[in-house]
């Protein structure tokens, strides 16, 4: 499922052991992924996955996910770590699998993720903007 999401070879970024699956009671499906007691990610009734902050730092350790990653500037950093929206004329790269409604990591210049939301424009469009929202963030690593 993360490779269908993410791109092909992100998977093999999970850890081997101490994955532990939530199951609905009412429909029986997968409803969260936990690693180490630490959220990792819900999975949506339509089948796509929201990934936690812990989850999405776990998948960065996967060169073919920074195609799912959207990397901002260093005076835009501070603000998606409060949980705040980025903004297009701050976004230095996103990847190719950024697509409108999909789930997208923000991470800095370094690589660390500062926080997980759902982007709004196509990676390739997210530079040739210098206004509007780029990516709906739902969680900044300081929350």
């Amino acid at each position: 499922m993360l490779d269908y999401l993410f791109g092909r070879g992100v998977s093999r970024a999970l850890p081997k052991e101490g994955i532990r699956l939530v199951y609905s009671r009412r429909s029986g499906r997968v409803k969260l992924v936990f690693h180490a007691g630490k959220l990792m990610a819900t999975v949506k009734p339509n089948g796509s996955m929201a990934l936690s902050i812990y989850g999405a730092g776990l998948l960065c350790r996967s060169p073919e996910f920074k195609e799912s990653c959207v990397t901002v500037a260093d005076e835009a950093a501070e603000f998606v770590h409060g949980g705040k929206s980025v903004f297009c004329k701050f976004v230095t790269r996103a990847g190719r699998n950024v697509l409108p409604r999909s789930e997208v990591a923000v991470i800095d210049r370094r690589g660390r993720v500062l926080g997980v939301g759902t982007a709004v424009l196509n990676g390739k469009f997210i530079k040739q903007f210098s206004s509007g929202i780029a990516v709906k963030v739902r969680a900044g690593a300081n929350r």
